[in-house]
């Protein structure tokens, strides 16, 4: 994977939520999506807002959504567990929910902590109703998460696009 690659496919994340017309990206920090978190910080027409813990974000977005607005929630893998309770809000007040989730406990990983959530998280979703599809090339992130924008907001649906560690590149213990 080039350097320009690996630009691309970040900025792409950034550029598919403005035009799928989102007005807020709430998020926990993470390195993985810090280029769509910057740009999202940076322009004027969106809210980014950073949580102290993944689930506050659904009910944030189920608030943006009974205002008219469109939102995403960015996470890491290991945040997905922190939703599960709270997966069932969309689910039950049929309102949109677009996730991005990169992935941790993955191909390489390093840290085995992130090992049994980042296993478990593509099923964990599914089982609370959240269609998901996952990225592993950058060619791929633009159309599943537009695909997944369009389901999101034109059905009501629950969606996750799952950004692969392959994606994102080996991460390395930095002491």
């Amino acid at each position: 994977m080039t350097t320009t690659e690996t630009i691309s496919w970040r900025e792409e994340v950034f550029a598919v939520l403005k035009a799928a017309g989102v007005k807020h990206v709430v998020y926990v920090p993470d390195a993985g999506h810090s280029t769509a978190i910057r740009l999202a910080e940076a322009d004027p027409d969106i809210k980014a807002v950073v949580l102290t813990t993944e689930e506050e974000g659904i009910g944030y977005l189920a608030g943006a959504w009974l205002g008219g607005e469109r939102g995403a929630l960015l996470m890491q893998s290991s945040g997905v567990g922190n939703c599960i309770n709270t997966l069932a809000l969309p689910a039950v007040a049929r309102f949109p929910l677009l996730m991005v989730v990169t992935m941790r406990g993955d191909w390489a990983e390093f840290n085995n902590w992130q090992n049994p959530m980042g296993q478990a998280t593509e099923a964990a979703l599914k089982l609370m109703g959240v269609m998901t599809w996952r990225a592993d090339k950058p060619e791929d992130v633009g159309p599943l998460l537009r695909g997944a924008a369009t389901m999101a907001f034109d059905g009501d649906g629950s969606c996750a696009l799952l950004l692969g560690q392959r994606l994102i590149g080996e991460k390395e213990w930095v002491k």
